[in-house]
């Protein structure tokens, strides 16, 4: 495994991998990995020659009044566990590298980065499309991995990539969860062990509505209902968002649904704010 941190080595190393005809598959991070970010490493070398894992804490995706500076951070201990994974290179960029001075070009999706967690979080997904597309130019991937556990995120960047031609396969990986239900998360380690504790709620709230579908219910607003309602019995959890979107476009759904949705949560718990999803139907 080769650690490297400059644009121009990273393409230099990937360029003579194209020359003797090898795949190449991105899983793009922010660090402090889990057992999620592995199985993203697996699906790369599924069907990938050679993977390249980026760790990057990307300060253009977080607000004012947000969480980068005690974002968690362990590179020794992401560099062992890539290296246990067998991953080829590892691009860990320093902010200067990646945001060169003077830059001020960004890649937006005037629609979808506006709504749900967009509009909870002004410019967090302008931060992310801009970055992914940065790592997409630099590394030029055949493949590149995401966490559905990210699905507004996952969504986005799909539409990007149709929308600006890249020639990519997008692949979403499904949630990979703690054995209590919790998704995992880098931000899970920034929890108290009492929030920790009550971060189940999320999970036996979408069970429930899993629950409903397999019985035939197909009312958003019940559904709705039934999950906020699971929610409230978690006093330590402030509920931002509960939203029911259709699974392939985000579009808002109302009235009783035919086609699969996705179920959208976010809660905070304390200074820590934490999603979900499930799509049903």
């Amino acid at each position: 495994m080769k650690v490297i941190t400059t644009i121009a080595e990273l393409r230099a190393a990937l360029k003579a991998e194209r020359l003797k005809g090898k795949s190449i598959g991105l899983v793009p991070t922010m660090g402090y990995l889990h057992i999620g970010h592995m199985e993203l490493v697996r699906r790369s070398k599924s069907v990938s020659a050679i993977t390249v894992v980026s760790i990057f804490v990307n300060p253009t995706q977080f607000g004012p009044n947000e969480d980068l500076s005690t974002y968690p951070r362990d590179m020794e201990g992401d560099l062992a566990k890539l290296k246990a994974e067998g991953v080829d290179y590892v691009f860990t960029p320093e902010v200067a590298e990646i945001y060169r001075p003077g830059a001020n070009t960004i890649v937006d999706n005037p629609v979808l980065s506006r709504v749900l967690i967009g509009k909870i979080r002004p410019g967090h997904f302008r931060g992310v499309t801009t970055v992914v597309t940065k790592l997409f130019n630099i590394v030029q991937p055949d493949h590149a991995f995401f966490g559905e556990k990210d699905y507004q995120q996952l969504t986005i960047i799909r539409r990007m990539v149709a929308d600006l031609d890249m020639p990519i396969e997008i692949t979403g990986v499904a949630t990979v969860r703690e054995p209590d239900g919790v998704a995992c998360s880098s931000r899970n380690a920034m929890l108290t062990p009492a929030d920790r504790k009550a971060a189940v709620v999320l999970a036996k709230s979408l069970a429930q509505a899993e629950r409903m579908v397999a019985k035939g219910q197909r009312s958003v607003s019940a559904i709705r209902h039934a999950v906020r309602a699971v929610l409230e019995t978690e006093k330590r959890g402030e509920i931002e968002s509960v939203d029911i979107r259709d699974a392939q476009t985000l579009d808002p759904v109302s009235g009783k649904f035919k086609q699969p949705v996705v179920i959208l949560l976010t809660v905070r718990f304390g200074k820590v704010r934490l999603i979900d999803q499930r799509v049903v139907g």
